[in-house]
Order: C-alpha cells, then sequence, then structure tokens
C-alpha cells in the first residue's frame, strides 16, 4: 500500500527552475518515484539540457529539457505552446522558478521588486491558469492533477532586506488558497512548499559566509539546513495519491526556523 501512495507511475511533470537547486532536487524525485517524463524549464539553455541528460538517468522516465524565460506572458504561452505540442495532458506542475533581490530599504531599487514579484507571483498565476486545461484532462476525482508553488518561510516571518522576496512569497501562499478554491472542481489541487534554509544558489551569500551560517545552524532548531530528501520526498507526496485529500495548504520544511523566529 505504501508503495502505491508514495508512486509516481506514469505522472507527467512540468517543474520551472528544475535545472539546479530544489527543482532539481523535486524533478529527481519525480523519477525516482516512477515518473514517466518529467520537463523542466531554465532560463539558461545549456544548464537547462545538461541537467535533463543528468536526470534522465534516474529511473525509468524521461527529462525533457524546455529552456526559456518565464517571466513574461509570450514566455508563457511560448511554454505552454512547446508543452501541448508533446503532451494531452498532464499530472503535476511545480512553480519552482523564483529569483530575489537583496538591499537595504533606503537603496532597494523599483527594477529590485518588479522582477522578484514577475517571477515570484505573476508568473505561476498566469502559468498555472495557462495549464489548468493539461491538468484537468487527465484528472478525475480518483486521481487528482497537483500543483505545487514554491513559497517560503520568508513569506510567513519577517525577515530583514527581503523587502520584495518576502512580500512575493506571502503573495504566492494567498494565491496557492485562491487556486486551490477555484480548481478543486476540476480535480486539481493546489498547495505550496515553504523552504526554510537550503543549499541552493540563492542561499550561497549565506552558506558561504561562516559566521552567518554557524549561526543559523545554531538557531534552526534541528541544527542543520534542508537537504534533497527533504524537499523531494513532500513535493512526492503532495503530488502522489499520499496527497489526495490536501488542497489549499501551505507546508514549512524549515527545521523549525519558524517555531522560534
Amino acid at each position: 500500500m505504501l508503495e502505491h501512495l508514495f508512486s509516481m507511475e506514469g505522472k507527467i511533470c512540468v517543474v520551472t527552475g528544475g535545472s539546479r537547486g530544489l527543482g532539481y532536487f523535486m524533478a529527481k524525485g519525480f523519477l525516482d518515484a516512477g515518473a514517466a517524463r518529467v520537463y523542466i524549464t531554465a532560463r539558461k539553455a545549456e544548464q537547462c539540457i545538461e541537467a535533463a541528460k543528468e536526470l534522465s538517468q534516474v529511473g525509468e522516465g524521461e527529462c525533457i529539457a524546455l529552456p526559456g524565460n518565464i517571466s513574461s506572458m509570450d514566455e508563457i504561452h511560448a511554454l505552454v505552446a512547446a508543452l501541448k505540442e508533446h503532451e494531452s495532458s498532464i499530472d503535476v506542475l511545480v512553480n519552482n522558478a523564483g529569483v530575489g533581490w537583496l538591499a537595504p530599504l533606503e537603496d532597494f531599487p523599483e527594477a529590485g521588486w518588479d522582477k522578484v514579484m514577475d517571477l515570484n507571483v505573476k508568473t505561476p498565476f498566469f502559468l498555472t491558469r495557462e495549464l489548468a486545461p493539461l491538468l484537468s484532462a487527465g484528472a478525475s476525482h480518483e486521481n487528482t492533477a497537483s500543483v505545487i508553488n514554491i513559497g517560503s518561510i520568508a513569506g510567513i516571518a519577517a525577515a530583514t532586506d527581503t523587502f520584495s522576496y518576502a512580500p512575493s512569497k506571502a503573495a504566492i501562499h494567498q494565491v496557492t488558497r485562491n487556486l486551490a478554491v477555484a480548481l478543486a472542481d476540476q480535480h486539481i489541487r493546489v498547495n505550496a512548499i515553504a523552504p526554510g534554509r537550503f543549499f541552493t544558489k540563492m542561499t550561497e551569500y549565506a552558506s558561504q559566509d561562516t559566521a552567518q551560517y554557524e549561526a543559523e545552524i545554531a538557531f534552526i532548531p534541528m541544527h542543520r539546513w534542508g537537504e534533497e530528501n527533504d524537499i523531494s520526498g513532500v513535493a512526492i507526496m503532495l503530488a502522489s495519491a499520499a496527497g489526495a485529500f490536501i488542497t489549499g495548504q501551505i507546508i514549512p520544511i524549515d527545521g523549525g526556523t519558524t517555531l522560534v523566529r
């Protein structure tokens, strides 16, 4: 029974920002759990193609690269058109692509605000809307489709210097709840994962600062940062039969950080 609950056998998945970091971990987890095909996007074409080759060695499924920048409506429409050339339905969409911008309040630029809000909030909303027909095409009461938005604990607790990133993640949490209600009748579940600290390109500024890293490890109740299985395990749960009755929820994966922050 457990094998069935957490199986991704035969599922078709789309993971934005899937060439590295959390997106790569989740794409790998889906393939390892039996997904038939996982499409990954990334702005850098060479990196996206190389990641797809690596991921295709995991399990028996295939990883397919669809390079592109999805921060505008034209680019979103191009991605949707490319997917429709390959698939008549999909089972899972992970809205993982995101960006941050660090700057003090007095110097924070308008461009930093707009760039973060566009990719972290607008893109997941409109991509989900545009892919809803593909998600619902193969979905049913017994076999729901799943959208997983990647939020952040920065959208739950206040954080300094993340003046656009934190509000963008709070916004995607609420977008998750709204879409969960709007898409429920189409048999599409919508949830969000709110990660704490993980080793990714976005967090290198902290992991490479020994003093900051050690202070964070001391502060986090579980005294470590997140690892690959920590994110992929929850993503598999939300995308598989194990999560069939879960929608509209924000799930922190933070080692207890939000309990003490």
